[in-house]
């Protein structure tokens, strides 16, 4: 079998809004809110559990009982017989899950999968580790959000670094990295349109937000929470982060809880799970790559390159482009070592400007790109996204007439 085999059925995808870490969905437990979700959008569209035969999880930071991963999942949708692997490449964690199920369903091991990506970094895990070796055997403790964005093991910095480490190797100013956010903004308020009718196409809304039981709602949201926009004079009285640095508040993501799902299967299984299909939607080829120390965010550019190079195409062939840029530097340096147009990038929004909950980042990006395609007439889009450890993964997808 090869990837022409397998398709993403076209409307089999959704994803919560996202919320500002400490917002609206900070009080619910990752999983099991991802479980309830998915559970509500198979009985909704009178899919049977017994279509699938495979998932995968997504997830990037510890929940109770998460060990369990994907069966749990699975099991607490009433799929019990569904399994499948629990994947963390962080922030790549989106594509990472998408380029494992491909795997296994060109290598015949399964017809139907749900790939569910799911984080909260609102109240992050607290953990300790046993320390037997340490005077009088006090643990060590790690807060694992936190202490994760600002602390990488090998060079002992945080992310924040990493992204003016790369504006300085590229001359990149604070007024460009503004000049990127206030686009961004613009684009984001392109799936604001006629009442969210971008955002409408994969997500429910008015979203319901249930009590940590998932007996009874206790808010709605309208679209994503923790969006801020703003102007430019108001991002030029913004000072850097860092003491001599370029990057603000403003020019990077935020954290965020919410979570996205998709299914791929073989193509005899579209049938059951299109919402139109006379459109299919193939996935063209997969890149990775990593870059040298603390220079994260332009591990982006042979990530690309990567997966051009597997999909037989070049720049000129690629409709639309989405990027994960958890810092506007992101975008800055990809657009101008592959030769992407900056300002039409990441139409109707991006992590920029949405927020950041881990592994559900990339895969709504994928789904939005998927969207883009659609309204564009088909074509070839890219998603590509860095992740810790100066890793980055990206994806062509292809939307046609079948």
């Amino acid at each position: 079998m090869s990837w022409q085999s397998i398709e993403i059925p076209y409307g089999a995808y959704w994803s919560t809004p996202f919320c500002k870490w400490q917002g609206s969905l900070s009080h619910l437990h990752a999983l099991e809110f991802a479980a309830h979700v998915a559970k509500q959008q198979l009985d909704e569209r009178k899919w049977q559990g017994d279509w699938f035969d495979h998932a995968v999880l997504g997830t990037t930071i510890p929940q109770a009982h998460s060990f369990y991963g994907a069966p749990w999942l699975t099991g607490m949708m009433g799929m019990n017989h569904v399994g499948g692997p629990t994947i963390n490449q962080a922030c790549a964690t989106g594509v990472r899950v998408l380029a494992s199920a491909a795997s296994e369903l060109t290598a015949g091991m399964a017809t139907s999968s749900l790939i569910v990506a799911a984080d909260k970094t609102s109240n992050g895990a607290h953990l300790v580790y046993p320390a037997p070796h340490a005077p009088g055997g006090t643990a060590e403790h790690e807060d694992w959000v936190m202490d994760n964005f600002s602390c990488d093991p090998l060079g002992r910095h945080s992310m924040l670094q990493t992204a003016e480490n790369v504006a300085q190797q590229f001359e990149i100013s604070t007024e460009q990295q503004h000049e990127v956010v206030l686009r961004r903004l613009d684009q984001y308020k392109m799936a604001l349109a006629d009442d969210m009718a971008f955002q409408r196409r994969y997500m429910t809304l008015p979203f319901s937000v249930p009590d940590s039981r998932f007996r009874k709602t206790v808010s709605t949201l309208e679209t994503d929470e923790g969006v801020f926009f703003s102007s430019a004079e108001k991002l030029a009285q913004l000072r850097p982060v860092l003491r001599d640095g370029v990057v603000t508040f403003a020019s990077q993501t935020h954290p965020a809880d919410g979570n996205a799902a998709l299914v791929l299967c073989q193509s005899e299984e579209v049938e059951k799970f299109s919402t139109d299909t006379s459109v299919q939607i193939r996935i063209r080829g997969f890149g990775q790559a990593r870059v040298e120390l603390a220079m994260m965010p332009k591990a982006t550019v042979p990530a690309t390159q990567m997966a051009l190079k597997q999909s037989g195409l070049d720049v000129s062939q690629l409709k639309a482009i989405k990027t994960h840029n958890p810092f506007a530097v992101n975008d800055i340096v990809l657009a101008g070592e592959c030769g992407f147009d900056l300002d039409h990038m990441n139409n109707y929004g991006c992590s920029l400007v949405w927020g950041h909950p881990q592994g559900p980042t990339g895969l709504r990006g994928i789904i939005e790109l998927i969207e883009e395609l659609v309204i564009a007439g088909g074509g070839n889009g890219l998603f590509v996204g860095c992740a810790a450890g100066d890793t980055s993964m990206a994806v062509i997808i292809e939307v046609s007439d079948r």
